[in-house]
């Protein structure tokens, strides 16, 4: 499915990254395997775990490179891209992964936790994605033509529901989800389509949630092994996807979940005439009476 591509995955030393690097060269792309081999919580640097993923993709008898660069580095998402183009000769799919987390509750959370965790996250993600864009844009205008772009990037539902002891993280996957809507809409134009995932999937980030609902069973379907979320993603990356972009899915298991765009739930009008407060009151509060009263939800998944 994707033979003669060529493919970056941040964050790909181990877990989702992992994974998926494993998978798109197991369908014929190369690979240049992206990962700082940070801790968990983002701190230290190993170039060891993304060495040993090239090291499997090669003796698979596939194609890949290892890339120490921080992604949320301006210059290090530079020469990511343009590694990818110097060693395989070109570029066409990104697969934005990389990412750490730094939990706590709002009212808890430090200004580095903040600042760090929107850091690699969502600047990661642009900063990749910039470039990438910038290779493809100029490839058509050399060309006259469209080229061949795909960009997966990695949301999670934790953007969907508020994750209350992520607000850091939730905000920084919400703002995936703004960047690939809007990476859908610039870069289309040249043939590149922008597409987003929130998987549920047993990695780092996700061994510590409460109640073991990550571990894997003693028997039966794995729901929530890395490798079930690995075909969407390939599937995206390849020729087949070419009509699908601007999407956000959720996907664990065996199971892929199309989530639906913003909507106008109710409209409140007063005709010629602007509200007042007092009016607002009457008008939402009796809305509002109407329904249940919002509990304090916790996100089950990651």
């Amino acid at each position: 499915m994707l033979e003669g591509k060529v493919a970056i995955v941040t964050g790909a030393g181990r877990g989702l990254g992992r994974a998926e690097a494993l998978h798109l060269a197991k369908l014929g792309a190369a690979v240049v395997v992206n990962d700082l081999g940070v801790a968990a919580d983002g701190t230290g640097a190993d170039a060891s775990p993304a060495q040993q993923v090239v090291d499997e993709i090669t003796a698979a008898g596939g194609r890949g490179v290892a890339n120490p660069d921080d992604v949320a580095d301006w210059d290090g998402a530079r020469r990511l891209v343009e590694q990818a183009v110097g060693a395989f000769g070109g570029l066409d799919i990104l697969v934005n992964n990389a990412g750490f987390l730094r939990d706590r509750m709002l009212f808890n959370m430090e200004e580095d936790d903040w600042d760090s965790v929107l850091r690699v996250h969502l600047k990661g993600h642009f900063c990749t994605t910039r470039w990438a864009g910038a290779y493809w844009r100029d490839r058509s205008k050399e060309t006259g033509g469209l080229v061949y772009g795909r960009i997966i990037n990695t949301s999670s539902e934790a953007y969907l529901y508020g994750s209350p002891g992520q607000p850091n993280y939730a905000a920084a996957k919400g703002g995936i989800v703004a960047l690939t809507l809007s990476s859908a809409q610039s870069c289309g134009r040249y043939g590149v389509t922008a597409n987003a995932i929130c998987p549920r999937a047993r990695t780092r980030m996700t061994e510590d949630m409460p109640g073991g609902m990550f571990d894997k069973p003693a028997e039966g379907f794995d729901a929530f092994n890395p490798d079930n979320v690995t075909p969407l993603v390939a599937y995206l990356a390849s020729p087949a996807a070419e009509r699908i972009s601007g999407q956000v899915f959720i996907v664990h298991g065996g199971s892929v979940s199309l989530v639906g765009g913003p909507r106008v739930e109710e409209r409140f009008d007063t005709g010629a005439q602007a509200w007042t407060a007092d009016g607002l009151a009457e008008r939402l509060g009796a809305f509002y009476e109407k329904r249940q009263p919002l509990a304090g939800y916790v996100m089950p998944f990651q």
